[in-house]
């Protein structure tokens, strides 16, 4: 069995990787396949639990690093709900957050009187977080609530602290499940550090 098989990940061969990959290595699978699918599956039932019949529930994903845990997490929540996006970027080619988060997507969706999901693939430096919720808090929602598959716990000040996370993470720069590095290893399935 070789080590992503251990890890989680048992359909992918060595072979198949290193396509995937473009050859490039990573340093170590941190959160497997099979983990990541178990884990979602809680949160959406941790979700549908939170909210009553009559909540308007609006998840709003965070693009782009969300779009895989959101797929995935919306179908596990067993009640009625609307999906929209927003997208905002600090990062740019970096592996740490440039300080300067750039809103470049606005949802459509109406906020007022609805009850926010913010869905993030990750939470690191704060920076996008205390934004978004600075703007989202101005459009009068019933309440915000953050869930997160990943959650470094290094963020100082954060304004809204995640009610939902997948996994604590370590410190290293993460890729795959929807996470980049340069738009690159989104479509991996698993989590890896470079």
């Amino acid at each position: 069995m070789n080590e992503h098989a251990k890890a989680g990940a048992p359909y992918l061969t060595a072979e198949g990787l290193m396509a995937r990959t473009g050859g490039r290595a990573l340093q170590r699978v941190v959160f497997g396949a099979e983990a990541i699918d178990a884990r979602v599956r809680e949160m959406g039932a941790e979700i549908t639990g939170h909210y009553g019949p009559d909540d308007d529930v609006l998840i709003l994903g965070l693009l782009k690093g969300s779009f895989i845990f959101l797929s995935d997490l919306v179908r596990h929540i067993a009640r009625p709900l609307h999906v929209d996006f927003i997208v905002a970027s600090s990062y740019g080619a970096g592996t740490t957050s440039s300080g300067d988060v750039r809103l470049l997507y606005d949802p459509t969706a109406p906020i007022e009187g609805r009850h926010i999901v913010l869905v993030e693939d990750i939470v690191d430096s704060g920076n996008t977080i205390n934004r978004l919720t600075k703007a989202l808090e101005s459009r009068e929602p019933a309440s915000i609530e953050l869930c997160a598959l990943l959650h470094k716990h290094i963020a100082e000040g954060l304004m809204l602290q995640p009610r939902w996370v997948g996994f604590d993470a370590p410190t290293d720069f993460l890729v795959g499940y929807g996470l980049d590095h340069a738009e690159d290893f989104r479509h991996l399935p698993f989590v890896a550090s470079i």
